[in-house]
């Protein structure tokens, strides 16, 4: 293991307001994090990796999200969820039981219907993947955790850091062309990325200015920043 999870990041036009909207979906509180970006802080979570950092970016949303979350409903439906301000995108229907919803910018994601004795709200962080199973394996070479493999998917349990239930990898053909409008951070275990660059990571970006971290992609080119361990004494 070199790093572990540590947060969400979700990119938004407006931080508040979709830090509101998402606050409202998770049963959470709105912080101040500064320079007009808000951090979601959900009421009942067991980890503080379970926040999501809600940051103003200039540049509008474009194609479908490649990265999102599953919720577990805590009702048969996602009627209170509608009524938080999400919007329908598709219904459940054949062989798939959950719905896709949009947030008020558009990105979607997955609710799943109530199960008896389940825990409502986050289950599972997708990620588009043209090869799942390399990606789950590269994810948990740097995490650790177990992999596991489906038709066109693969999924990794257990990683450090990780507050959910599993990390999925689904399978599509299209190769992705734009910056992830949802992304991860990741606590390294040293003060530099040089094992993450070493295990196939690209770095992007430098820390500049105030910022502690460095940006990086991983082999399918999603984005995620990487910092160095918390200081001691």
């Amino acid at each position: 293991m070199i790093a572990r999870f540590k947060e969400l990041c979700l990119d938004a036009a407006d931080p508040l307001a979709l830090g509101g909207f998402w606050a409202r979906v998770l049963d959470a509180d709105v912080a101040d994090a500064g320079d007009g970006d808000t951090r979601v802080d959900p009421r009942n979570a067991r980890s503080p990796a379970e926040s999501i950092w809600v940051n103003r970016v200039p540049e509008p949303r474009v194609g479908l999200s490649r990265v999102h979350l599953d919720l577990r409903l805590c009702d048969a439906d996602p009627a209170a969820l509608l009524a938080a301000g999400a919007q329908s995108v598709r219904e459940p229907g054949g062989d798939v039981r959950r719905w896709v919803l949009a947030d008020p910018e558009g990105n979607q994601f997955c609710v799943l219907p109530a199960v008896d004795e389940a825990r409502p709200g986050p289950v599972e962080l997708v990620v588009a993947a043209l090869d799942p199973a390399a990606q789950a394996a590269w994810w948990a070479g740097l995490l650790g955790g177990t992999t596991g493999s489906g038709p066109n998917t693969s999924s990794l349990h257990g990683a450090a850091g990780f507050p959910w239930q599993a990390w999925v990898f689904d399978g599509v053909d299209e190769p992705k062309t734009v910056k992830n409008r949802m992304h991860w951070d990741v606590e390294m275990t040293a003060p530099e990325p040089t094992a993450l660059l070493a295990a196939g990571a690209t770095l992007l970006r430098e820390p500049v200015d105030r910022a502690r971290w460095w940006v990086l992609a991983d082999p399918e080119g999603n984005e995620f920043c990487a910092f160095a361990p918390p200081t001691t004494g």
